[in-house]
């Protein structure tokens, strides 16, 4: 049975030609479900000022609900893809990312459009790992780098797509349109996966359930903390109940993973130094990195008089380090070192974010571009270090292991960003909003705020820029102090392995 499977597989596996055609389809996929993590900071005005009214924290959550499930379910997607064959698992998670992307677009409250985005990222975290590997599968062993390489460029290249064609499609005026155009997106490139992509062997090893399901729930028990800790207090029993819970689960999921055959991410990798810290970095730099998308689309939109489009457009500085001096990093790599590169790298974001907390409604947008190109350099310099390291780390027979985890912890970091800095946000801009317009309802976001006194924009607007401020000023500190530790245990344990 193993040999007519894997004969069938050699039979249909594509030419040259075709081998260009499936890369293409599989970036594409790959753009579309990364794209999403950031098209959609460009819609959080217009949700905000919404027939669903929903709450700072409401809008958090329509954030980084998506994110959770995808982070927590990219290792999951990419076992099941193993286990039930990587072409039918990716047509699934397309199939799952249209359908929750309907319902969101169709959602008549705020409870619906979370269960859309829940699907969605579900449906996003079996795409993203098994574009991979079925690329893997149908390319010859010598091509195998330059595809590894560009898929993972792909990575890059979505989120500032996903800013450019959210900030095109969402100049329709309705945040709706966002979410219903990429239903025939999806679903074209569902038919081109079904018609092109080759089928692959499978193998019996088994799933993980418990432990998905353990962690996601401490990932979702953590954010509830976070989130609601300037809404509720954070002595409320809902907060400390949610960082109670992530902390028992997360010990929980960490006895369930020893025990386990087949563990979803065995703990006791984390006992490698290099790995550790390459890790925390990585997840550093995507809290940053959101952080930032998160409110650069509000601050761009409400402080400049940015439309959609404009303000899609306006994160394209943070890329140019990133296209033009990528193909240099592992050149500077090598002749400052690793442990160089890597505090360089977190210098830079910190700093870029440091600088971003001193614009204001008069900075010129050159300016703000320009520690936009700082940051961009941060990052530059991090992400193909931090992911070597993560790579270099682990054994060849872990590769895939090692791919699930830098998905993990660029998603992971990607939520606590988005929550914790709109969390600092919103009690900024909530105390620095004058008292009367406090107490026509006690707003906690800028289109409450304007409803509640729509003569006093300016005001609701300085008080959001504040907010904004201390946001990036309380990110850009936290990522130079984690990127500290990142360059400090790296150094230490390059030093106990050369003894």
């Amino acid at each position: 049975m193993q040999l007519n499977l894997l004969s069938r597989d050699s039979a249909t596996a594509p030419t040259p030609v075709g081998q260009r055609g499936l890369l293409a389809v599989m970036c594409a996929c790959v753009v579309l479900v990364v794209g999403m993590v950031a098209a959609i900071n460009l819609a959080v005005p217009m949700l905000a000022a919404s027939p669903l009214h929903p709450s700072a924290s409401a809008l958090v959550w329509i954030v980084d609900t998506y994110v959770i499930f995808f982070a927590c379910l990219v290792i999951p997607g990419g076992a099941a893809g193993d286990r039930f064959g990587r072409k039918g698992v990716l047509l699934a998670g397309l199939g799952l990312f249209a359908a929750g992307a309907l319902l969101s677009a169709l959602a008549p409250n705020v409870a619906v459009l979370l269960v859309g985005r829940a699907i969605t990222g579900a449906g996003a975290a079996a795409v993203l790992p098994n574009t991979l590997a079925v690329l893997l599968h149908a390319v010859p062993p010598e091509r195998k780098g330059a595809t590894i390489a560009t898929w993972a460029s792909m990575t890059g290249i979505g989120g500032v797509l996903g800013n450019v064609g959210g900030g095109a499609v969402l100049t329709g005026g309705s945040w709706r349109w966002l979410f219903l155009a990429i239903v025939p997106l999806t679903l074209l490139l569902a038919a081109l996966v079904a018609r092109i992509a080759p089928v692959s062997a499978r193998h019996d090893r088994r799933l993980d359930p418990i432990g998905t399901v353990l962690l996601v729930a401490a990932s979702v028990a953590l954010l509830v903390g976070i989130v609601e800790g300037p809404v509720s207090g954070w002595g409320s029993p809902l907060v400390v109940a949610g960082f109670a819970g992530a902390a028992v689960l997360l010990a929980v999921w960490t006895i369930v993973e020893l025990r386990v055959e087949h563990p979803l991410l065995d703990p006791r990798l984390f006992r490698l130094p290099a790995l550790r810290s390459a890790c925390l970095g990585m997840t550093t730099v995507f809290f940053g990195m959101f952080a930032l998308f998160y409110v650069n689309a509000s601050f761009l939109q409400y402080a400049k008089g940015f439309g959609v489009l404009r303000t899609g457009l306006g994160i394209i500085p943070l890329t140019v380090p990133v296209i033009l001096g990528a193909r240099h990093v592992e050149r500077l790599t090598r002749r400052i070192g690793v442990d160089a590169t890597v505090a360089l790298a977190f210098a830079f974001v910190g700093g870029g974010l440091l600088g971003l907390s001193t614009s204001g409604t008069n900075t010129p947008y050159l300016a703000y571009a320009g520690w936009l190109v700082v940051t961009g350099i941060g990052v530059t310099l991090a992400l193909p270090t931090l992911s070597a390291a993560i790579s270099g780390s682990l054994p060849q027979a872990l590769a895939g292991v090692g791919a699930g985890l830098q998905a993990t912890t660029r998603e992971f970091g990607s939520a606590l960003g988005v929550a914790v800095i709109g969390t600092v946000l919103t009690a900024r801009f909530v105390n620095a909003l004058p008292a009367d317009i406090r107490a026509t309802g006690d707003p906690h976001t800028v289109a409450q705020a304007l409803a509640g006194a729509p003569d006093r924009a300016n005001e609701v607007v300085v008080a959001f820029v504040s907010g904004a401020d201390a946001g990036f000023r309380f990110v850009g500190i936290a990522v130079l102090v984690l990127g500290a530790l990142v360059a400090l245990q790296s150094l230490l344990s390059r030093r106990a392995s050369r003894r």
